[in-house]
């Protein structure tokens, strides 16, 4: 093999090692994009509808977002930080109880099957050696309570947290002040032949997020409304907090509704354990609403995504750039589709074919 050729896979190499090294910068700079598509969105709907210039649609839309984001921590969030801080306290005590109830549930079964020749099993020195292979309420409450706190440790690194926010933040308003500039930089890139075309390209991706982003803020707060007029119906403590979660995790397709079911569940086991039943009942319900009723008809235009690609997403995207991947692995699954479908579909694959 020539050198010529050894040095070119030599520079492949380095350049994909440098690329894997700056992932992080990759992802954080990606979330700055998805906010800036967010604001630009925001911003043109209030130049067309308006008929204002664009700085001052952006001075409006910056303004309300800061008074909304001020209600919301003057009012919603006090109340939220209690009623979460007090559902977290009581996932331990609703996991031995659930555990408790499974173990009753056994003894009952036993009891049944075996009827008059079954031991009594309400023992306490029996259940301890015939049933040691469950561990108790309190152990498993305790290992609930150190997972929690393992989690929280995992999340304590504050000052890296917010350099990040800060970073995002700031990219995603200097890409809203001039997105055009912005986008003629990354065309730069591309050969000068092939310009004209990835102009169209970024704007198809841009048009696919404004789409994804506005259908899902819409379905986020339905699934809230939803889930709080059906939690208060069922008189489950804690409506707002758990009625928060829901709508916020919805952003996190698969995942995010099952892990939001966790709390309102155990609030019910403390109550009254058919609520729990009551409660996944509901909940499974509004995701059926959200997904066949609301989604579809909020994201008419929206690029479609097949479950089995955004569950292959998710799980790629987490495992290469962590939790922050997971919450950005849709938004990433939808430019890589469009990219996908014009570049390698549109332009390679039914080009060649046309011109055989």
């Amino acid at each position: 093999m020539k050198t010529s050729a050894w040095l070119s896979i030599t520079a492949l190499i380095v350049s994909i090692l440098i690329l894997w090294s700056l992932k992080e910068i990759f992802i954080l700079f990606f979330a700055s994009i998805i906010i800036a598509m967010a604001l630009c969105t925001i911003i043109g709907k209030l130049v067309r509808v308006l008929h204002i210039p664009r700085w001052l649609s952006f001075g409006i839309t910056l303004i309300s977002i800061i008074l909304i984001s001020s209600i919301g921590i003057v009012i919603i969030i006090p109340q939220f930080t209690s009623e979460f801080q007090e559902l977290i306290n009581q996932i331990p005590s609703a996991a031995s109880k659930l555990w408790d109830l499974i173990i009753n549930t056994f003894i009952d079964i036993v009891e049944i099957i075996y009827k008059d020749n079954v031991p009594d099993l309400t023992d306490e020195s029996l259940l301890s050696n015939k049933l040691n292979i469950f561990p108790d309420g309190k152990t498993l409450a305790n290992g609930v309570t150190e997972s929690i706190a393992k989690l929280i440790n995992l999340a304590s690194n504050v000052g890296i947290g917010i350099i990040q926010i800060f970073f995002i933040t700031s990219v995603g308003l200097m890409i809203t002040v001039q997105p055009n500039a912005y986008r003629e930089v990354a065309i730069l890139l591309v050969p000068s032949f092939y310009r004209r075309r990835a102009r169209s390209i970024f704007l198809k991706c841009g048009n696919a997020l404004s789409s994804w982003m506005t259908g899902l803020v819409l379905s986020s707060i339905c699934v809230a409304i939803l889930t709080a007029i059906g939690l208060y119906l069922l008189g489950i403590k804690l409506v707002i907090a758990n009625a928060l979660i829901a709508g916020l995790l919805n952003v996190i397709p698969n995942v995010g509704p099952t892990i939001s079911t966790i709390f309102p569940i155990s609030v019910a086991l403390l109550d009254t354990p058919w609520k729990s039943l009551a409660v996944l009942g509901l909940y499974i319900v509004i995701q059926n609403i959200e997904s066949y009723i609301i989604t579809p008809s909020i994201m008419q235009k929206q690029v479609k995504l097949l479950p089995a690609l955004t569950i292959t997403a998710q799980l790629i995207s987490t495992i290469l750039f962590g939790a922050l991947g997971l919450l950005l692995a849709i938004p990433m699954a939808v430019v890589i589709q469009v990219f996908v479908k014009e570049i390698i579909v549109h332009d390679i694959l039914e080009r060649n074919y046309l011109s055989i």
